[in-house]
């Protein structure tokens, strides 16, 4: 393009006169929809008045507002739902087709929500003739292709942390979420990846790293984290910061340090633990030696209430009830590795690989 023919700076609007300038401009229609989930995993779809088929809730976003914005009116307006939209979950860019538009569709995450809040759902507009909680399988099974694509991909990403993008319902190459281990394969094999979108498709593994402290008497300290509902007990530590370039070993001390007040050196590597986790990511643990904790040590103990609720140390017969099973089982394994000094030990699942 020749200068002659550029856009010249003075065309520009003035700041009062920008709201209308931009107005006018051709533009996406944008719709916000929001995948809700209830404690127990449900989606909620709807059925709206003068449609022959079921929707998830949202609608479309004014000029004024942005995607989360204009969800959160759409559910209380329809639903009389007052709740928190939560992170996105996928993008999806339709072609103008019927509408004479390109349509860009933001899906996200809302709840999940408790009994309470559930309950509170009402038919408030008059657009929606009736609600219904279904399990995810059979909601994809409701809902049309297209919506399904948009909720399978949502799926994908509430489960994995991550985000999918989508164009006219398909997941796109490269999309972080949403793209079927099978078609993952082809485009690997076929060498049709670039290397961003190689390291975005591929699945993530979360690591952790514990510690074993014992006693003189053999028994283990174990921490009851504030935030946990289910009551269970864990030992000492956290995730790995590795995007800070901290390492197993550096992130087992800063835990131990954060969580407890004490700044020891790490002892030995006892055991790797791996737990596949379906459709969440997988987990991979270390678990190092912590050392003898003596009376001095034990009172040096200083706890971090916004952490850890309580301490104590229990026997190996009372971990069994405190703790979930395939944690008593790696610190039943670790135990027996260093009376016996031997490992790392290779475990899944808390279990020793045979």
């Amino acid at each position: 393009m020749s200068k002659l023919n550029s856009p010249s700076p003075l065309t520009m609007p003035s700041a009062e006169e920008a709201p209308a300038y931009y107005a006018a401009q051709p533009a996406p229609l944008v719709t916000a929809t929001g995948l809700v989930v209830d404690t127990l995993g449900r989606v909620l779809v709807l059925t709206p008045s003068g449609k022959n088929h079921l929707e998830l809730p949202g609608g479309l976003i004014t000029d004024m507002e942005s995607p989360e914005e204009g969800l959160a009116r759409e559910l209380k307006e329809k639903l009389g739902l007052s709740v928190p939209v939560g992170r996105l979950l996928a993008v999806d860019c339709d072609a103008p087709a019927e509408r004479g538009r390109a349509l860009v569709a933001h899906t996200h995450l809302v709840g999940p929500l408790n009994k309470q809040q559930t309950a509170a759902t009402s038919l408030a507009g008059g657009e929606i003739d009736g609600t219904r909680w279904s399990p995810p399988e059979e909601a994809l099974g409701l809902l049309p292709e297209r919506i399904a694509a948009r909720l399978r991909a949502g799926l994908a990403a509430w489960h994995t942390g991550s985000v999918a993008h989508l164009v006219d319902g398909r997941v796109q190459a490269g999309s972080p979420a949403g793209l079927s281990p099978q078609l993952r394969a082809e485009l690997e094999h076929a060498n049709a990846l670039d290397p961003a979108s190689y390291r975005a498709v591929r699945p993530k593994v979360l690591t952790g790293a514990t510690v074993l402290f014992t006693d003189t008497t053999g028994r283990v300290l174990l921490v009851k984290p504030a935030y946990s509902k289910d009551g269970m007990w864990q030992l000492p530590g956290g995730d790995v910061d590795s995007d800070l370039g901290e390492n197993p070993r550096q992130a087992a001390r800063r835990e131990v340090r954060e969580e407890l007040g004490l700044d020891v050196p790490m002892g030995r590597l006892l055991a790797t633990n791996w737990s596949n986790n379906t459709p969440h990511p997988a987990r991979v643990g270390f678990t190092y030696s912590g050392g003898v904790l003596g009376e001095a040590d034990l009172a040096r103990i200083r706890i971090d209430t916004s952490e850890i609720a309580e301490w104590r140390m229990a026997k190996l017969d009372e971990v069994a009830s405190m703790a979930v099973p395939r944690l008593y089982s790696r610190i039943e394994a670790c135990l027996t590795a260093l009376r016996q000094v031997t490992g790392p030990l290779e475990l899944y699942a808390g279990v020793p690989w045979a």
